[in-house]
């Protein structure tokens, strides 16, 4: 999923997959790869994991632990979907709400069409720059990210930005790929990705080069143990994280205490 990032200063560099690209070209790229393969998404994510992001998700809504009578106000950012939220709002009170917070308008599309009426009420979808929220200090209980973050070109001030709109208890819940641990099937995994997921692309969504970045994407970003120590750094604590499917996923989380 994607996120947007603020123009970077003249001359910094970062990567888009194994490409260096210029820090304030890289969300023009990401927008694009997302306006390339909004429709086909949530298809192409049953695909490729074999319906397993699924589990992932509900593992996140599980540490979440949505209460049936005390509302929740959650962010959920590069969620343009709506995969997360509706799924929370399942889960919550029906005092409950969700923004649901995403730079590609094609994303969003694809959720403000696909949201069922049940939740037409307690659900927004706003278009905007994850590293400069819109949204006043201590607004949210939660703020959730699932395959979002990595295309944040300005990772730590993401996470600041997330730190910043939680209110005094409120959680962070970030669901990544991470790094195979298994020996064997970091392997596998590496042949999968390289090799079946991109023609997967080209199959089922027209095109292979969107995956072929998403794939890269995943190589390059940080370890665990790495990423645990920005989030900690933007404000968090008692973070930590659980490795999913042998490593293949991690869910992260903090507290703003």
């Amino acid at each position: 999923m994607s996120a947007q990032a603020p123009h970077g200063q003249a001359g910094e560099e970062t990567h888009f997959g194994f490409s260096t690209v210029a820090l304030q070209e890289k969300q023009r790229l990401v927008d694009d790869v997302f306006h390339k393969v909004a429709r086909r998404y949530d298809i192409m994510n049953d695909v490729m994991s074999a319906g397993v992001h699924r589990l992932w998700k509900e593992a996140l809504v599980t540490a979440l632990r949505p209460s049936q009578t005390r509302p929740l106000s959650l962010l959920d950012v590069a969620g343009g979907t709506g995969d997360i939220a509706f799924r929370v709002l399942d889960a919550a009170s029906a005092r409950s709400t969700a923004t649901v917070f995403d730079i590609n308008g094609d994303m969003l599309a694809v959720g403000r069409d696909r949201c069922p009426p049940r939740f037409k009420d307690r659900i927004d979808f706003v278009q905007g720059n994850a590293e400069s929220l819109p949204f006043e200090t201590a607004r949210f209980d939660a703020y959730t990210i699932a395959f979002g973050i990595r295309n944040v070109p300005r990772i730590d001030l993401a996470l600041k930005e997330a730190f910043r709109v939680l209110r005094r208890g409120g959680r962070l819940l970030v669901l990544e790929f991470s790094k195979v641990h298994i020996p064997g099937l970091d392997t596998l995994y590496d042949t999968y990705s390289f090799h079946v997921v991109p023609q997967m692309g080209r199959l089922i969504a027209g095109d292979a080069a969107p995956y072929q970045y998403l794939v890269e994407s995943i190589r390059q970003f940080p370890a665990p143990d790495d990423f645990a120590a920005m989030i900690s750094e933007a404000g968090f604590r008692r973070v930590d994280y659980t490795p999913m499917s042998g490593g293949i996923v991690a869910l992260h989380s903090g507290w703003k205490l």
